[in-house]
């Protein structure tokens, strides 16, 4: 499966951005799916994680209540609503994808190429 991220920008601080996922190659109804992010000088880092039909949802305890992933499989995309965002929240974001739900966590199979968010305080 091949990943495209897009919807990175800039935000203010407390403002809203809302990221997508386009799946292509398989049905993204395959897969489990999350999204990672890259901070300046820092370490790839787990953001969220849904599974295949995304009755189970998954956050890094730092975005839990501020984020919000959710997937349309009809259109076979992901998605990242990040509200509140604080300038911490700056970084390239990764769209992830594994067969298994553990594996999106630790180390997911597939990923997208990133879409940088800049937040301005």
């Amino acid at each position: 499966v091949q990943l495209q991220a897009s919807g990175g920008g800039l935000v203010q601080s407390g403002g809203s951005l809302r990221l997508s996922c386009q799946a292509s190659g398989r049905p993204l109804s395959d897969y489990c799916a999350g999204w990672y992010r890259q901070a300046p000088g820092k370490e790839r880092e787990f953001v969220a994680a849904i599974s295949e039909r995304g009755g189970d949802t998954f956050y890094k305890h730092s975005v839990k209540g501020r984020f919000t992933i959710s997937r349309d499989n009809a259109q076979n995309t992901v998605h990242l609503q990040m509200d509140s965002v604080d300038p911490e929240d700056a970084a390239v974001y990764y769209c992830v994808a594994d067969a298994r739900i553990d594996m999106v966590l630790e180390g997911p199979s597939y990923w997208g190429q990133g879409t940088l968010v800049t937040v301005s305080s």
